[in-house]
C-alpha cells in the first residue's frame, strides 16, 4: 500500500529570458562606458589622407633640480653648461619635445629661471613644471 499518489512530475524548464536581458543591460553599459575612456585632444573632422605622411615623435625629457640646486637630466647628474647640448642629442631626429622640470619648491627661483633659460634656447623644445595637487 502506498501513501503517497501518484503524481506525474512536471517537466524541469528553465527559463532563460530575464538572464539574456540582464547580460545585455551589462553589455550596454560597459560598451556606452568605454566610449568615455578614450581621450580626445581635438574636434572630431575627416582627415585628408596622403601618400608622404610622416609620424612626428615627440619625447619626454625630464630634468630634476634637488634642493641642494643640482641638476640631473633623465636621473643623470649634469652641470647647467651642458644641459643644452645633452638635451638637443636627446632629442635627436625629433622635432618637438617635453621637457618637464621638476624642481624641489627649496630651490631658489634665480635658480630656475637660469635652467629655463637655457632651455628655451632649444628649438622645438616645449618646457613645463611639474607640481602636485594639493591635498
Amino acid at each position: 500500500m502506498s501513501y503517497l499518489p501518484d503524481e506525474p512530475e512536471e517537466d524541469f524548464e528553465l527559463n532563460i529570458v530575464p538572464m539574456i536581458d540582464v547580460i545585455f543591460a551589462i553589455l550596454t553599459f560597459f560598451i556606452i562606458s568605454s566610449l568615455f575612456l578614450t581621450r580626445s585632444e581635438s574636434l572630431p573632422v575627416n582627415l585628408p589622407k596622403s601618400a608622404s605622411a610622416e609620424v612626428q615623435e615627440r619625447t619626454r625629457i625630464t630634468v630634476t633640480v634637488e634642493e641642494s640646486g643640482d641638476i640631473a637630466l633623465n636621473r643623470e647628474a649634469i652641470a647647467l653648461e651642458n644641459l643644452q647640448a645633452d638635451v638637443r642629442d636627446l632629442m635627436g631626429r625629433t622635432q618637438e619635445s617635453v621637457i618637464v622640470i621638476n624642481a624641489d619648491e627649496a630651490v631658489s627661483h634665480g635658480r630656475v629661471i637660469a635652467i629655463m633659460d637655457e632651455l628655451r634656447e632649444i628649438e622645438g623644445a616645449t618646457l613645463g613644471i611639474a607640481t602636485r595637487q594639493p591635498e
